[in-house]
């Protein structure tokens, strides 16, 4: 199972990195404040996103910044709802984890509603392993690939981006009232990734345009979707 463990890999060479980053007085910040004050400097994110050398940076760290910041503009300020996105996004982006349940061998899932058919039929640990995977698949399908998705909504009548951010969040929902989730200690973090899963989607669509896939094939769909999560954000809609 995906775990938010991300930030406590961080050692040595990521601090030397990050001091670095942030120039004179990187070290006594972080002797004084902490390795949090330097990862969520914006600074250290302008930085690290224009460094020419960016594919030497460690991709936990890269990811996990991206994320943080993503999260904060959204004033979603949980450090471990941060770490446990980047996590997903640093699990999926290896070949065929998206499609496998916890990385395993079985059968693949490449749409929510194979997942959903299979919730019909599990049962114990498989059954909670399936609710966590749906809320992790729908996070990385909308999240990342919203431009695939409004493509697939033209064209063949495919599900809106709403019904991502429903199936998604009762997945973690779903997930956190399991005894799994209680003792694996991430029953309070699946609740809040619930309750938050539309932001956190929104948050990574915003990595997905300006990062990841920067060259939209719709420019004016795009921004139609960039408007409507804002306004819905705005609006205190979840």
């Amino acid at each position: 199972m995906i775990r938010p463990n991300v930030r406590a890999s961080f050692g040595r060479r990521e601090a030397e990195l990050l001091t670095s980053l942030v120039g004179p007085g990187g070290e006594e910040r972080l002797r004084e404040q902490g390795l949090d004050a330097l990862l969520d400097d914006t600074g250290v994110l302008r930085a690290l996103v224009r460094s020419k050398g960016v594919s030497a940076v460690p991709a936990p760290l890269l990811f996990y910044v991206m994320v943080r910041h993503a999260l904060m503009q959204r004033e979603i300020q949980d450090r471990q709802l941060a770490d446990y996105t980047a996590a997903v996004l640093l699990e999926f982006a290896m070949a065929g984890k998206a499609h496998r349940v916890d990385g395993g061998e079985g059968e693949p899932f490449f749409y929510l509603t194979d997942i959903l058919g299979a919730l019909e039929r599990a049962r114990g640990e498989r059954e909670f392993l399936l609710r966590v995977h749906l809320g992790n698949f729908a996070l990385w399908l909308g999240g990342v690939f919203p431009d695939y998705i409004a493509h697939r909504v033209q064209r063949r009548g495919a599900p809106p981006m709403s019904y991502y951010d429903e199936m998604g969040a009762a997945g973690f929902r779903m997930a956190a009232g399991s005894d799994l989730a209680l003792r694996h200690g991430v029953g309070d973090l699946f609740l809040r990734a619930a309750d938050r899963f539309r932001d956190v989607r929104s948050a990574l669509n915003s990595l997905s345009d300006t990062l990841f896939f920067p060259q939209s094939q719709d420019a004016i769909e795009r921004l139609l979707r960039q408007v409507s999560d804002d306004f819905q954000r705005q609006s205190g809609w979840r």
